[in-house]
């Protein structure tokens, strides 16, 4: 599927679009997949199971319209750090840029950086238990 041809102004410029996406749709710019594992495997193009995929959030939608009443907010925004599954959404050329546009849900994460002084999350699990 392609996206809009870039518009020609008569100053020889031409448009840069922006796809706006509707309802509980996010648009994402995968970033390179990482085939090198920490033990040094490297798994190839064309593995039978692709690795999840990781990709900025560049747009969200404004949600679906229960979503307010039920006190339901988009739980991304722009510039997050998500990761999907190979199979989520259609993937779209727009100004010869390839972008995911997928339902929020389809979205298996979001990677947030952790302070490294911070106690893990088995730490925390000790502590509670030790209660």
């Amino acid at each position: 599927m392609a996206g809009a041809p870039a518009t020609a102004y008569p100053e020889g410029r031409m448009a840069r679009h922006h796809l706006r996406p509707l309802f509980d749709r996010v648009v994402i710019k995968e970033l390179e997949p990482d085939r090198m594992r920490r033990s040094g495997l490297v798994v190839p193009p064309g593995a039978s199971d692709p690795p999840p995929q990781h990709g900025i959030v560049l747009a969200v939608g404004q949600g679906v319209d229960w979503w307010e009443a039920a006190g339901v907010q988009m739980p991304v925004r722009p510039g997050d750090h998500v990761v999907f599954p190979a199979s989520a959404g259609v993937w779209v050329e727009v100004d010869e840029e390839r972008l995911l546009v997928c339902r929020v849900t389809e979205l298996l994460g979001v990677l947030e950086t952790v302070d490294e002084n911070a106690p893990s999350s088995s730490e925390l699990g000790d502590e509670l238990a030790d209660r």
